[in-house]
């Protein structure tokens, strides 16, 4: 699932393109908007909300999308090839004079009045690289229900807002504890210390093509991925197992010597793939 620096730089195309610019083309593809037209309506911004996308249009209205595991935004210049996927894959086409913005794969998409947005992002906690951006509030959330797994504490949405299973497993390589910690029994110093690495993290990243936690030239992430090979560390193999129950599982890299903590026991050989995250 695309991360918050992810879903930063959709919403930075998208606003780049389709700001300040009246429609000359609106196709919405799914049922529920197939008679919706926006043609001749100026888009205003486009803004992300943690893992969301909120494009606004003057008259109060905000078309909500959200990416999930599949989805994608593309831009085009008028006559370009779209390249996004089949035809049957497109849900939504917003057009201007010399761009054309085409949504892929959404898995969420909804018109809603502006004024009403919060109905469906007011449950997010502080966005990392959002302008309600609250540390206190980020540390707070997360040290709520002391035996939450720590893993799973960062990936819910309503604890604070843009981390994805990436982050997740860099994070706790850095902070040196397993995903499966209970978040209350990090030590207070890197418990303090965790929100405003996650936010570095994010904000190191929105501006990259490629995204980088460990600061080498060879390497880009610390573990995600890495399983079975060396840890950058100390060299002991990398570990995977899935954290999270049924369709909420995640595959989750760690390193057993350089992070303390609970983990799965090892079990048969696995050689997991990473799932799509860009």
């Amino acid at each position: 699932m695309p991360e918050g620096d992810t879903v930063w730089q959709a919403a930075r195309r998208l606003h780049e393109a389709l700001a300040g610019k009246a429609l000359t083309h609106s196709d919405f593809r799914v049922p529920k908007y197939a008679t919706v037209d926006l043609t001749g309506r100026t888009v205003l911004n486009t803004i992300p909300r943690g893992k969301h996308l909120l494009t606004r249009f003057e008259g109060d209205l905000t078309l909500h999308t959200h990416l999930r595991m599949e989805g994608a935004w593309q831009v085009y210049a008028t006559g370009e090839r779209w390249r996004g996927g089949p035809a049957h894959q497109i849900r939504v086409v917003l057009g201007t004079a010399d761009r054309t913005a085409v949504g892929y794969r959404l898995q969420v998409l909804e018109l809603l009045r502006t004024h009403d947005e919060e109905r469906a992002i007011g449950h997010l906690g502080p966005d990392l690289l959002g302008p309600d951006w609250d540390a206190e509030r980020a540390l707070a959330n997360l040290l709520a229900d002391p035996a939450r797994p720590l893993g799973e504490a960062l990936l819910d949405q309503r604890n604070l807002a843009g981390i994805g299973n990436i982050y997740k497993s860099e994070l706790c390589f850095l902070l040196g504890a397993t995903p499966w910690l209970p978040v209350g029994a990090l030590p207070a110093d890197r418990a303090e210390k965790l929100p405003l690495l996650a936010k570095k993290l994010l904000e190191t990243n929105r501006d990259r093509p490629v995204r980088q936690t460990t600061g080498l030239h060879r390497h880009d992430l610390f573990v995600y991925g890495r399983a079975p090979r060396p840890c950058l560390r100390c060299r002991t193999p990398v570990r995977v197992a899935d954290q999270g129950d049924g369709s909420r599982a995640r595959p989750t890299y760690w390193c057993p010597t350089c992070q303390t903590g609970p983990a799965p026991a090892p079990g048969p050989s696995r050689h997991h793939r990473p799932r799509r995250s860009a």
